[in-house]
């Protein structure tokens, strides 16, 4: 019997309704479906009194699921999806993201359109993109204190009301730099329209096999955002006397004191996407984001 995996926010009731319907179906349709709530991915932010999350990445898979499954259904909006991923990657089973969030930048379908995707799905008519992810783990000496695995980006940044700080970086081979910032941005391309947008970095197609460094309002002109190979391996060494914060996708992080060093390393395990029709990556950030959509001149009011 082939079995399926269904991944939702069981905080939304639109979510838990559409998971049961979808459920239903797929169980009439010869499927085992194992359940788990998408919870289970987000790490939340550890508390620096309380013992640090210590387990390997591939901890965050749920119970009952693995390599066998023939996809997982994710419903929930990009936060829900991002914790998908940390729950499906590491066993390589390819997810459907339907969107009953807000803007959806990740999803490959919506509410409206279910019963259409699910008979593709059924009938064997999809394709899988495989999206490069992070491996983010924050080391003293050789004791790995937390581990995570990353979609979008990893932001290392200070505390409010404290200075700017020091980031000395390491990318593999190459001579360490220092960088003078509010924080510094790693991310992957798909992290690329996500906080790294946003801090001034430039948008990656999918498919380049590389890795972005964007500072945080950086001290110098000089210091801006570079693009490299990912199969470079980054260690980033906070050199400033306070702790940091980093954060992993927007839903999970930790304190790193100075002591500490981040570790990030192109993972093994992709991000494995179904694609019910042609993902056209540039028509997507026209939808999204409005990029590359044609000026018009708004009207004369005389």
């Amino acid at each position: 019997m082939p079995s399926a995996g269904l991944i939702f926010n069981d905080g939304k009731e639109l979510a838990l309704k559409t998971a049961l319907s979808i459920q239903n179906l797929l169980e009439k349709s010869g499927y085992k479906v194992v359940r788990a709530s998408s919870s289970g991915g987000m790490l939340g932010f550890a508390n620096p009194d309380q013992h640090m999350r210590t387990l390997g990445y591939n901890a965050c898979v749920p119970e009952g699921f693995n390599s066998s499954m023939q996809l997982a259904v994710v419903l929930g909006g990009d936060g829900t999806v991002l914790s998908a991923a940390r729950q499906t990657a590491p066993i390589g089973v390819p997810i459907l993201t339907i969107n009953t969030g807000h803007l959806g930048f990740l999803a490959e379908t919506y509410l409206p359109d279910v019963d259409k995707a699910l008979e593709q799905i059924l009938s064997n008519q999809w394709e899988v993109e495989e999206r490069t992810s992070l491996i983010v783990s924050v080391m003293r000496g050789d004791q790995r204190r937390w581990e995570a695995l990353c979609l979008n980006e990893m932001a290392l940044h200070r505390e409010p009301l404290t200075s700017m700080c020091h980031f000395e970086i390491s990318i593999g081979r190459h001579a360490p730099v220092d960088i003078s910032a509010d924080g510094v941005i790693l991310s992957t391309p798909t992290g690329s329209t996500a906080y790294s947008l946003s801090a001034g970095g430039p948008v990656i197609t999918p498919d380049c096999p590389v890795f972005q460094l964007t500072p945080i309002a950086p001290h110098s002109l000089a210091s801006r955002a570079l693009v490299f190979s990912d199969s470079e391996p980054v260690t980033v060494f906070p050199a400033t006397p306070e702790r940091l914060m980093m954060v992993v996708d927007g839903t999970a992080g930790c304190y790193v004191w100075p002591e500490d060093r981040v570790l990030l390393r192109k993972s093994n395990h992709p991000v494995r996407f179904i694609r019910l029709s042609d993902h056209e990556f540039f028509q997507v950030l026209g939808n999204k984001l409005g990029w590359g959509l044609p000026h018009i001149a708004k009207p004369d009011k005389n």
